[in-house]
């Protein structure tokens, strides 16, 4: 018999084939699976191993149950879900319960079709239930409950209203749509229009659900009940130990003794108008000695907080609790009572205070050659402001920078120079987001919103900010002491993936397969650089980002370009600088309040609280600008206002006005009467019959309908380039789906004129 000639062996396919035979299958998939769809042999399955494990390692797939494989972020068949709302229709939406959102970001949108069988139950907003889910598109999954389950009372927010058969309590939050009756009994100490904080009230009744007053927090007449709501939202603390505010109060000033005297050095602050503590001041002069011509001395000082909190007691306990200060645009929420954060900790003019300071010395290309820490006692020479500074700089002084400007300004402008073409050389990622500022009254109304001006002064002590970092955290590792670092992980290969493809609608190229580094998304930005759109260009790179966060373990900070990074400049609002001034404390023997053992061996722990607790605070923030601005635009309703899609979705057009910021949405069936198709992949809603096309980027022109500050909702309507609403509105034929001409490519399926379908029929 003559020999069999070997089977000829399969090529091994490459790493993004794998990813995309993961995406493309909407199930889970093992090894087998995969194996067997590139015809792998016994010799090659080791390898492919191999290449699973790096890809789950760097987050582009995760394994679910069964070992089997799936794209980040994707449901396993069978998970608990909680519902939180109802969409237009009046379908039950629920999200995952063990969604992690910090590290994956938003949760998927998830609809609940109705529970069937001998033991349905009546599933409302609130329920828990265990449910067997499917794809319905590329973001999107439909569940289908297999029971419900237990859960206790559910607490919200709402505002008590007057309903026509008793109470009612309207949620702040505007994903809940629902209205909840709330008993004369269950009203507790709550009246017409108050705020209050309020638990669903367990089991099922026909109708509206049931809910129980908790506690009243004011009456939302006060604008101010803005604030409250969001502090309550996210969970912010607000009330401090007795222990901690009495410790606080006890403090005093800190003593010169052991300290290195740094009150000769005319040291300044330089903050915003709106400032409420000052953690930092700066000091340059060109560098007297004849080794290093053109170069630059400068000193970064920051307030000695460990000598104030230490390890263990009442404050660092709260301290670590709150994780950081978080700022609304009618208050702060200091990490640290008043006494400290805006007395003896902060910086103020002509006062002694403790200080943990840097010197650092440059070359004339901004290239560090030494630097050395110092525990001081220091006194600033003046609080300046950032407008003020480069004023003085442009040639129009006052009083207080007349004097600074040629022995201390121009040299920190010089560094300032210096640092810049170093860090340009480097490279680091050059993101241009305008801010706005919400200016409040003091009664808590707002004023106006104004773009918040950007200078080469704020430049300047960012340079001189991300630098003393840099010392920090090379300091710590050339002393082996623990420390805290700031890193910043690449970009994953799922959201290149997705950056690609979007810049691609633009004509605007991200080769795959490069080494990603922020060079290259420099070069995006400079392509959409002046063109209409530069600005959702630049929010599309910094959504393909990755979250930065505090670690014991270095990878460095991708964004900043920066192999070492410990943020070391704010610790009156960042515990995370608490814990790296503890560290060169104790490492270079400097006294008092130095980290102990018991923190050093907890650091990751620590890191990952903090790194919660710093988001949390960003989305309270931005929360409570969001609902500011509602309020402003309450008056305007039924005026016109320019602005851009930065969204587009089956529900409708997400928009961004130009002048505010503000974000509100453009519901699909306020559309000009036609049958959209939701073009995913164009990122666009397409008019099958009338050829409209509305896609992301686009500018446009609405008129506000509602605006509700409670909620921080807006509602537009979209018109025509003459301020007219567009001929032929009738209430639109909507449907979500992918090309014309056929089933929908993605998505799914739509609405057209008729009452609300009870299911969609999947």
């Amino acid at each position: 018999m003559p020999p069999q000639t070997p089977k000829k062996q399969a090529p091994f396919p490459t790493r993004e084939q794998v990813v995309a035979y993961i995406r493309d299958n909407p199930d889970h998939v093992g090894k087998r699976e995969i194996a067997r769809a590139f015809n792998l042999n016994a010799e090659q399955r080791p390898l492919l191993r191999a290449l699973l494990k790096d890809l789950e390692k760097d987050g582009t797939v995760q394994r679910g149950r069964k070992r089997r494989f799936a794209p980040p972020g994707t449901l396993p068949e069978v998970t608990v879900l909680t519902v939180h709302g109802t969409d237009a229709d009046g379908e039950l939406l629920a999200r995952p319960d063990t969604w992690d959102a910090d590290e994956l970001g938003p949760p998927p949108r998830v609809l609940v079709l109705p529970m069937k069988g001998r033991h349905a139950a009546a599933i409302g907003v609130g329920d828990r239930v265990l449910a067997r889910v499917a794809r319905d598109g590329d973001s999107s999954y439909v569940a289908k409950p297999i029971k419900r389950l237990a859960s206790a009372p559910t607490r919200l927010l709402g505002v008590l209203a007057e309903g026509p058969d008793g109470w009612r309590l309207r949620p702040t939050n505007k994903r809940d749509r629902n209205e909840y009756i709330v008993r004369a009994a269950d009203r507790g100490e709550g009246g017409l229009g108050d705020l209050v904080e309020a638990e669903i009230v367990p089991g099922r009744t026909y109708g509206l659900r049931m809910a129980r007053v908790l506690d009243r927090l004011g009456d939302t007449a006060n604008p101010r009940a803005v604030s409250l709501i969001c502090l309550h939202t996210h969970g912010i603390p607000t009330e401090w130990p007795p222990e901690a505010e009495d410790q606080a109060k006890a403090a005093g000033p800190t003593p010169p003794e052991d300290r290195d005297d740094l009150r000769d050095v005319p040291l300044v602050t330089i903050d915003g108008e709106d400032a409420r503590d000052f953690d930092d001041a700066v000091w340059a002069e060109s560098d007297p000695d004849p080794d290093n011509p053109d170069g630059w001395h400068a000193m970064v000082a920051i307030a000695d907080v460990a000598w104030y909190v230490r390890p263990g007691d009442a404050l660092d306990d709260e301290a670590l609790r709150r994780g950081n200060s978080v700022y609304f645009p009618d208050r702060v929420v200091p990490m640290l009572p008043e006494a400290l954060s805006n007395g003896w900790c902060s910086l103020r003019p002509n006062e002694d205070g403790g200080c943990l300071a840097v010197e650092m010395w440059f070359d004339a290309r901004g290239q560090k050659i030494r630097h050395q820490f110092r525990r001081g006692i220091m006194r600033s020479a003046a609080r300046l402001t950032y407008t003020q500074v480069q004023m003085a700089v442009d040639g129009t002084v006052d009083d207080t920078t007349g004097p600074l400007v040629e022995p201390l300004l121009r040299p920190l402008y010089g560094v300032f120079a210096a640092l810049s073409g170093a860090r340009e050389k480097r490279g680091s990622l050059e993101l241009d987001l305008p801010e706005r500022r919400v200016m409040v009254g003091e009664d808590g109304t707002v004023l106006g919103i104004q773009p918040r001006a950007r200078y080469d002064s704020h430049r300047l002590i960012e340079e001189l900010m991300v630098a003393a970092n840099v010392c920090a955290a090379e300091e710590l590792e050339r002393l082996r002491e623990p420390c805290l670092y700031r890193i910043h992980d690449e970009p994953s290969q799922e959201k290149l993936g997705a950056l690609r493809d979007f810049l691609r609608t633009l004509d605007i190229s991200l080769a795959p397969g490069q080494v990603m580094t922020p060079h290259l998304f420099n070069r995006v930005l400079e392509r959409a650089r002046d063109t209409e759109h530069e600005h959702l260009v630049n929010e599309v790179v910094l959504r393909a980002q990755a979250q930065a966060e505090y670690n014991p373990d270095n990878i460095g900070h991708f964004g900043l370009g920066l192999r070492r990074y410990a943020h070391f400049t704010s610790p009156i609002r960042r515990y995370a600088d608490l814990m790296v001034h503890r560290a060169l404390i104790r490492g270079l023997r400097l006294g008092a309040g130095a980290l102990e053992d018991d923190q050093a061996e907890q650091l990751a722990e620590i890191g990952g609280h903090i790194s919660s607790t710093e988001r949390r605070a960003a989305a309270a923030e931005r929360d409570a600008v969001n609902r500011f601005i509602v309020g402003f635009l309450a008056g305007k309703v039924g005026a016109t206002f320019s602005g851009r899609v930065n969204g587009v979705t089956r529900a409708g057009l997400f928009v961004t006005l130009d002048d505010t910021g503000a974000d509100g949405l453009i519901p699909i069936s306020t559309l000009p009467a036609d049958f959209y198709w939701h073009n995913e992949d164009a990122r666009c809603l397409e008019g099958r019959e009338h050829g409209r096309v509305y896609r992301l980027g686009q500018p446009v022109t609405v008129r506000l309908r509602e605006a509700d500050p409670l909620v921080g909702g807006l509602l537009f309507e979209v018109l025509d380039d003459d301020g007219t609403a567009p001929a032929g509105r009738r209430g639109p034929r909507t449907k979500a789906g992918g090309p014309k001409g056929g089933r929908p490519k993605t998505g799914g399926p739509g609405r057209r004129h008729g009452p609300p379908p009870r299911h969609r029929g999947r």
